[in-house]
């Protein structure tokens, strides 16, 4: 587990900048842990990395999160092969394990349903309910719940697409004259104006309710009959109509591994063995549906053979459960006197598949991915990061009292096209990184793209709060030569020590490993250590990262910016309403997917704004 035991309050923390290393920019589900054991969280993400890293920012948008993320002190991740399998197996995760938080955050313990209603156009809308209504004793057709809004929203803009139902409120559908937008790009059918009689209509939202019953392979069997029909008749436009719909419908009918692996009951085993350490994981799926998987880390030396290993585990995993009807193995083992006795004490024959194709195949890959995830969480890297900064004080002549005592800062340079120029500064200190401790300066009068000026302006305010005994004992410029004699200039105006510094210019093709090493010291040449440095791949790792933050921050910065002139251009929004909207949801895309209701929620912002606002971000 990364976590540590704060002295000063005796409180658990979680080390998120060390397990951050092993999550990567994959698709997936995370959950939360606590000091019990509990898991008191389970979320879904497109990109597992930026998602988890979101909870550990300084600024949090509540009360409730904050009390959550104190109370992490593990995390475990599950990629898979998409967002929609994650949205999946996130769903049957919260059902079975009904986490703390997760039962929290439901605005009020409510969830999102689709609702058809029982107009005589009816409506398709989402609708949030309590669990303890009886949906029988309302009016219309409920489908959910669904875990979170954007299941529900993404559901309704497949169903606009095959069946143009209608979404708008009722007081918008009897005051139209003409179609609406969705009405002209033919994501609705557009009875407002009459543009589909009643019989067809009645049909569409039939087939839309089949498919949100499950029986998609039905309407799509209707569609095919009815454009058959149609063809046979030579009414081709409706025949070409009903064609687009089937194109769709196929569409959202790709195979789903999470969800459709077949009737069997199966179990998938993978085995990954890295730095004398082993994993196995088993990924469980029961009725079709997979309902999590399990890591076990397995200490043994080289010697045990992988097949002996699955052969030993096997006995005992199913000795106390029950056998699936398939298991599938990323290794072959022997069968004797282990499946084939529990088969026979169990009363139950299990197919056994080592060379699985096709869906099988898939689930095996993604389980082998996580237990590669679980390893490189697990590993102790305490040696490697030792090895290189041993290294690095060997080839730069850096003299501390010990390793861990090595302090480096770094700085690099960035703009978009000469705009908002930012300078990053980030912390190397006790054998890792220090995130909390990075800093980032906005840049201010001067010339545009101006890199040297850029560099003398941060050195300085940054350097001039520094007394000798507090400095680094490196200081990494990104940047040759010309960068190097800079940062010598405020050196020596601070009456700092030169020597400290050290330029790293990139090599042929930016590749790691050809990087050059400046010295501010003239004493000193110019040196490159070559691909194979630990040294250099150190030093290598603290530039990206100081190159990676000075990035992000120029990208937040002119993200920002664009996002307030755009929604500044409707009327009756002004800075100090652009910046509460950029706040309460993050970005412009977020605000595009909100309700009235919920831009309402926004400090100064009235029902008829709400409806201006609304309007503008979907045009």
């Amino acid at each position: 587990m990364f976590f540590v035991v704060c002295s000063e309050t005796m409180t658990v923390c979680f080390d998120f900048s060390a397990f951050s290393k092993s999550i990567p920019h994959l698709p997936g589900i995370y959950k939360y842990i606590d000091i019990e054991g509990n898991i008191i969280y389970v979320g879904k993400a497109r990109d597992l990395k930026k998602r988890i890293s979101s909870y550990f920012n300084k600024n949090l948008p509540s009360i409730r999160i904050e009390k959550m993320v104190s109370r992490i002190v593990d995390i475990e991740i599950i990629v898979t092969k998409s967002e929609i399998e994650a949205l999946i197996l996130e769903n049957n995760l919260i059902k079975s394990l009904k986490p703390k938080y997760n039962i929290l955050f439901r605005d009020d313990k409510s969830y999102p349903y689709l609702k058809i209603s029982l107009h005589e156009y009816p409506r398709l809308h989402i609708v949030r309910l309590k669990p303890i209504i009886d949906h029988k004793k309302l009016e219309g057709q409920y489908f959910g719940p669904f875990p979170d809004s954007y299941g529900a929203r993404e559901t309704i803009k497949i169903l606009q697409k095959i069946f143009r139902l209608r979404t708008c409120e009722d007081s918008v559908f009897l005051h139209r004259s003409r179609p609406c937008l969705l009405g002209q790009i033919g994501k609705c059918s557009a009875p407002c104006t009459k543009n589909i009689c009643f019989e067809d209509y009645d049909k569409n939202i039939k087939e839309a309710s089949l498919f949100l019953n499950g029986k998609a392979t039905t309407v799509l069997s209707d569609l095919k009959q009815k454009m058959q029909i149609a063809s046979n008749s030579m009414n081709f436009e409706l025949a070409a109509t009903l064609r687009d719909q089937i194109t769709s419908l196929k569409t959202v009918l790709h195979k789903q591994a999470m969800e459709n692996i077949g009737v069997k009951d199966t179990d998938v085993i993978s085995v990954v063995r890295e730095s004398g350490k082993t994993c196995i994981n088993v990924v469980t799926i029961r009725n079709g549906r997979h309902i999590g998987d399990k890591n076990f880390l397995i200490e043994v030396g080289e010697e045990e053979s992988i097949d002996s290993l699955l052969e030993s585990f096997v006995r005992q995993y199913y000795s106390v459960r029950a056998l699936p009807d398939v298991i599938v193995s990323s290794h072959r083992f022997s069968t004797l006197g282990n499946i084939d006795l529990i088969s026979c004490q169990q009363s139950k024959k299990v197919n056994l598949s080592f060379k699985p194709r096709g869906l099988k195949s898939s689930w095996l890959k993604q389980s082998i991915e996580n237990s590669k995830i679980f390893l490189a969480k697990n590993i102790d890297s305490q040696y490697l990061r030792k090895f290189r900064i041993k290294n690095l004080l060997s080839e730069l002549d850096i003299c501390v009292e010990s390793y861990e005592k090595l302090y480096i800062e770094c700085f690099d340079i960035s703009h978009y096209s000469g705009e908002s120029t930012h300078a990053s500064c980030v912390v190397f200190d006790k054998c890792e990184m220090q995130p909390s401790r990075y800093k980032l300066y906005k840049i201010e009068n001067i010339t545009p793209g101006d890199d040297y000026a850029a560099m003398s302006q941060v050195l300085y305010r940054h350097f001039s709060k520094f007394k000798n005994i507090d400095m680094p004992n490196l200081v990494l410029i990104d940047g040759g030569p010309g960068q190097v004699e800079i940062a010598k200039k405020i050196f020596i105006q601070l009456e700092l020590d030169i020597k400290l510094i050290v330029g790293v210019s990139k090599g042929e093709g930016r590749k790691v490993g050809l990087e050059t090493l400046h010295f501010a010291d003239y004493k000193r040449s110019a040196i490159s250590l070559g691909q194979n440095s630990p040294a250099l791949m150190l030093i290598a790792y603290i530039r990206d990262e100081a190159h990676r933050f000075a990035i992000e921050g120029v990208r937040s910065r002119i993200a920002k910016l664009r996002n307030m002139s755009l929604i500044m251009n409707v009327d009756g929004i002004g800075k100090k309403k652009s910046q509460a909207l950029l706040k309460h949801f993050g970005s412009l895309q977020d605000i595009s997917c909100a309700t009235i209701e919920e831009i309402m929620s926004v400090d100064g912002i009235s029902r008829s704004l709400a409806e201006k606002i609304y309007d503008f971000v979907r045009s």
